[in-house]
Formats: C-alpha cells, sequence, structure tokens
C-alpha cells in the first residue's frame, strides 16, 4: 500500500510540560487530532481484564499475541478502527502519535498502525519508559504499515509518539522498525508531523546508526543527528506546514514556562493562527484531550476529553480513572440521520443563542476545572464512585445543555 500524494493534507499536535515548566507539581499532556473532517471520533472506556495463556488480539488488519492482563484505558479514537489517536491508562501514562514521511520507505502491506501500538502500550504499561519499550518490540516483531484511513484511497505513513507520566515523558520517533527516543525530565516539549529528535538521543535501535551508515545517509565519523539525518531531503507541502506549527507551538509553551496549567494547554490547542487548531479544508481537529498527571502518587490523574471536533468550540470534560468508571454511551458514533445537527443548516438559528450555547458551554468546563483544582488541593474528596461517574456527567449535562 502507497502512501498518499506529497501534498495531501495531514497534521495533528503534541505538548507535555514537566516541572518546572508546569505551574504546579505535575506532567501536563495534551493532543489535538486533526483528522479527516467527516470522520468520527470516539471516546472509549476498555476495563482492565485478563487473558487466556496463548490467546490471540485482533488489531486494525493483523493479530498479536496477547498478554495475561492489560490495564483499563480512556481511548479517544476514531470509529472505524482499533487503535487510537490518543489516550490514557489507569497509571497515569499519557500517548499521542503524530504522521510522519521518512527516507525510509513506507511498507506496502498491512502491519500495525501507530494507533494500534498507541493502544497496545497503553494496555500493557505501568510507565512513560515502559510503553516505549513496548512499542518498540512490537514494531520489531510486527512492522508498521496500513491504510490509516476508512478510504479505498491509500494514505499510509509512520509515526512519531509522545509518551508521558507522573515524572518525565518521552518523545519517540520512527522510521519503519528504526526509531530514536530523548527523555525530557523537566521542561517543555513538543511534537508535530516532522522528525525532531536531533543528537540528544537517550535511546535507540541498535542497528540505528549502521543502517544509516549503510545507505550513504551518514558518514560515520560526524555528529549523529537523527532528523537531519533520517528526514526527506526534499519536504513535501504538509511537512513544511508542520515546520511552522512546530515552530509556533514551541514558542507558545516558551512564552508560558513556569506557568503552564491544564487551561495554558487548552489555549494552545485552540490557538487558529498557528494552525494548532484546524478547522478548514479536508481535514480538521476531530478530538482534543489534555491530562492532569500530579506527581504526588496519593492525587488522582485528571483527563480532559473534548469527544468533539474543534476545541474553540467544544467543552473539555473531566475523566478520572475509579469505581464507577463505564462507557459514556453519547460518545460512541451517536446517528441521527437527516436530524443529525452536523448536516442541519443554519447551524444555530440566531446569533444570541449561539452566543448562549458558548456561554454555557465554557460555563460547564470552568466548572469542571475548578472542581478538579479543588481536588488535587484537597478541599474536595468525593466518594470514588461518584469520581469514576465525573466524565458520564459532564457528557450528560453537555448534551442537555444542546438540546
Amino acid at each position: 500500500m502507497a502512501s498518499s500524494s506529497p501534498d495531501s493534507p495531514c497534521s495533528c499536535d503534541c505538548f507535555v510540560s514537566v516541572p518546572p515548566a508546569s505551574a504546579i507539581p505535575a506532567v501536563i499532556f495534551a493532543k489535538n487530532s486533526d483528522r479527516p473532517r467527516d470522520e468520527v471520533q470516539e471516546v472509549v472506556f476498555v476495563p482492565a481484564g485478563t487473558h487466556t495463556p496463548g490467546s490471540r488480539l485482533q488489531c486494525t488488519y493483523i493479530e498479536v499475541e496477547q498478554v495475561s492482563k492489560t490495564h483499563a484505558v480512556i481511548l479517544s479514537r476514531p470509529s472505524w478502527l482499533w487503535g487510537a489517536e490518543m489516550g490514557a491508562n489507569e497509571h497515569g501514562v499519557c500517548i499521542g502519535n503524530e504522521a510522519v514521511w521518512t527516507k525510509e520507505p513506507v511498507g506496502e502491506g498491512e502491519a500495525l498502525l501507530g494507533m494500534d501500538l498507541l493502544r497496545l502500550a497503553l494496555e500493557r504499561s505501568s510507565s512513560a519508559q515502559e510503553a516505549l519499550h513496548v512499542i518498540t518490540g512490537l514494531l520489531e516483531h510486527y512492522g508498521q504499515g496500513g491504510n490509516c484511513l476508512e478510504d479505498a484511497a491509500p494514505f499510509s505513513y509512520h509515526s512519531t509518539f509522545l509518551l508521558a507520566d507522573r515524572t518525565e515523558a518521552w518523545v519517540l520517533e520512527t522510521a519503519g522498525r528504526l526509531w530514536a527516543a530523548q527523555r525530557i525530565q523537566e521542561g517543555a516539549r513538543n511534537i508535530s508531523n516532522q522528525l525532531s529528535i536531533g543528537t540528544d538521543i537517550s535511546a535507540q535501535h541498535p542497528e540505528l546508526r549502521t543502517h544509516a551508515q549503510a545507505k550513504g545517509w551518514w558518514d560515520g565519523q560526524g555528529a549523529f543527528d537523527f532528523a537531519q539525518i533520517f528526514s526527506l531531503t526534499q519536504q513535501p507541502v504538509r511537512m513544511e506546514a508542520a515546520k511552522a506549527r512546530f515552530q509556533a507551538g514551541r514558542e507558545l509553551l516558551r512564552q508560558r514556562q513556569g506557568g503552564i496549567t491544564a487551561e495554558v494547554m487548552m489555549g494552545i490547542l485552540r490557538d487558529k493562527e498557528s494552525g494548532i487548531c484546524m478547522d478548514s479544508g479536508g481535514f480538521r481537529t476531530t478530538a482534543s484531550m489534555v491530562s492532569v498527571l500530579p506527581q504526588d502518587p496519593t492525587q488522582p490523574c485528571v483527563h480532559f476529553l473534548t469527544a468533539t471536533p474543534d476545541p474553540s468550540r467544544s467543552v473539555f470534560k473531566p475523566f478520572i480513572f475509579g469505581m464507577g468508571v463505564a462507557q459514556a454511551p453519547q460518545v460512541l458514533s451517536p446517528t441521527f440521520g437527516a436530524q443529525d445537527p452536523v448536516r442541519t443548516l443554519p447551524r444555530f438559528q440566531t446569533q444570541d443563542r449561539g452566543q448562549q450555547l458558548q456561554q454555557k458551554q465554557q460555563d460547564l468546563e470552568q466548572e469542571g476545572l475548578e472542581a478538579t483544582q479543588g481536588l488535587l488541593a484537597g478541599e474536595w474528596a468525593p466518594p470514588l464512585w461518584e469520581l469514576g461517574s465525573l466524565f458520564q456527567a459532564f457528557v450528560k449535562r453537555e448534551s442537555q445543555a444542546y438540546a
């Protein structure tokens, strides 16, 4: 299966803040998922499970060996595939992925999608570093490949990942089965649809350098700059656009260094001028996520998910793993037929009504932020079942506002 044409639109952005860049003692993760504008993205809760030894697991295209135990996960995923664009697990591990094209050719056959690798890592890891080992191990064994769109037209790519937990983050960038990783123990970092790891490599595929030398991309003598060596010599339009978004995202993080909060990350994800929030052409931001991962292990991790397109017009609703967690049915690909609000014109009957709805969204999101801030500050201590049903409660209230 070949990759799409060089100018095919595609974008995504991931961000992370590790103290002292964060305003609080917490790692803060964020991602926009930019996908085809008509694609439905669900928020799916999958409970922890135990599995029969030797059993197989069907991913999007291929089967892999199942492990004996899997962790509970919350996923934001295109409804047609098994994997996910972004998500978190019960141990406070968060992962987001990006499409990337390198000198290594995209495989013709079907294998694991980057989104499959992301979900597998969340289900099988209790730390960001362990998730990195899971992804690279699966990559070595099964490879990556397959159509990344629910469409007959082929669209394939390799993946980069941002992995975070309560104490640190990792950037993992791949080129076929090869990879390089960078550990982030403090400060802020972002990734877009391009290679960004230079000479600061914390871990790598054992054959990475010998392969580059054999291909004539590196002379074996100078500094080994992964992004420079493996990036395409002539960048397609989509990669040039990613370069501008990457620089803009890095500057937005730099401006708020030391004061980065969940609200700051939400603001970055809503930034349209930079292209980080996309709402034009065939692709748009179809879902967004921000996670607060306190360094204090006694405090719960809080994950805010929109479950709706365009974060500038969406509510970030809080999700916390707990005893009462269950699937919110409202975020499982609802179908309304001819009455689908997306297909009904005009979107709002009057400007006043639209402004009123936007105010309701803002008030609801602020309520969620204040509640979770009170929780992390020890000012609010609800029972575990109430924490587990928090996301469902906010989804229901948002639905009532639209009704």
